[in-house]
């Protein structure tokens, strides 16, 4: 009997001795795999976040030469632009211009970016997809272009520990500073061309003093103009007011030297080379400049007090 009892206690404590094994094993295997789990949740999270901090950069990249290669289309073609997204989308998606290959855009499209996103994928032991990709421009405000992409993106971890889907709309500002503007080039069949430079003038006149205005004039700078349109309109052709709209006023003297006939009419650009002529008024103080009132035009200028009716 003694035997027996002493048997059975060993027992007990090997039982336990071995259940405590047991569970010690599982919550160190549980511990490890929730570890093993975390650190790739930790890896994708910053792998997730190093794809959309790039993004940007990529569009902006493939957005900016897009504008360079519709501007030159415009030149080349004597023409503006039917419709600035649509030729947007054809040089992102194809890396062609009306259907030809446009060599600029070879590492700008989007199965290049999607390329260039998957090995870096491939060296965290993921995968990553980016599902319907749709691009778009806009005039974001009148001194930037927002280009969006939007797209889901999955990536997967390839040992099928985690994975991530989202929904993202990828955005990047492109400015229109040093752009050419549109219709100094088709007006003037690229003889004069305008680079866009906001002015950094907001008084033009102050009492006697029209270095401002002048300054203004001789360089064809830029204002915000909410009668005026926009850059995308621009080279679109379309002369429409805008809430981003942009003006700047054209000198006679640039279209001399280049032999073009100037026209007699408000130097303001969307007036100047558009059909409208309102009446006009010279400003005495500043040689050649002829304005219009038909948008509050002499008050912008502050020249509503000495403007005089041509």
């Amino acid at each position: 009997m003694a035997l027996n009892k002493k048997g059975m206690v060993f027992t007990l404590i090997t039982i336990v001795i071995l259940s405590l094994f047991i569970i010690s094993y599982s919550t160190y295997s549980i511990v490890k795999n929730k570890n093993v789990v975390n650190s790739r949740i930790t890896t994708l999270n910053n792998f997730v976040a190093s794809v959309e901090q790039d993004l940007p950069r990529q569009i902006f990249i493939s957005g900016y030469r897009a504008i360079f290669l519709i501007e030159k289309n415009m030149l080349d073609e004597g023409k503006y632009t039917a419709n600035v997204n649509n030729t947007l989308n054809e040089l992102f998606f194809n890396g062609t211009l009306n259907e030809t290959s446009q060599p600029l855009m070879d590492d700008a499209i989007f199965s290049v970016i999607q390329t260039f996103l998957e090995g870096n994928a491939d060296k965290i032991n993921a995968e990553i997809q980016l599902l319907d990709p749709t691009i778009s421009i806009s005039q974001s405000d009148p001194w930037n272009l927002k280009i969006t992409l939007n797209t889901t993106l999955i990536i997967n971890d390839k040992g099928n520990l985690v994975s991530w889907n989202k929904s993202s709309s990828i955005d990047s500002l492109i400015p229109i500073k040093n752009f050419e503007d549109p219709l100094y080039l088709l007006n003037t069949q690229g003889k004069v061309t305008n680079k866009i430079n906001q002015s950094p003038y907001q008084i033009f006149v102050t009492g006697a003093d029209y270095t401002n205005l002048t300054n203004h004039f001789q360089n064809s700078l830029y204002i915000h103009s909410t009668s005026a349109p926009n850059f995308l309109m621009r080279l679109e052709g379309n002369l429409n007011a805008d809430p981003n709209g942009i003006e700047s006023m054209v000198h006679p003297q640039k279209l001399i030297d280049q032999g073009v006939t100037p026209k007699y009419k408000s130097v303001i650009d969307y007036i100047y080379f558009g059909t409208s002529d309102p009446a006009k008024y010279t400003v005495p103080s500043v040689s050649n400049l002829i304005l219009d009132d038909e948008d509050n035009h002499l008050t912008i200028y502050n020249v509503s007090g000495v403007a005089v009716p041509a």
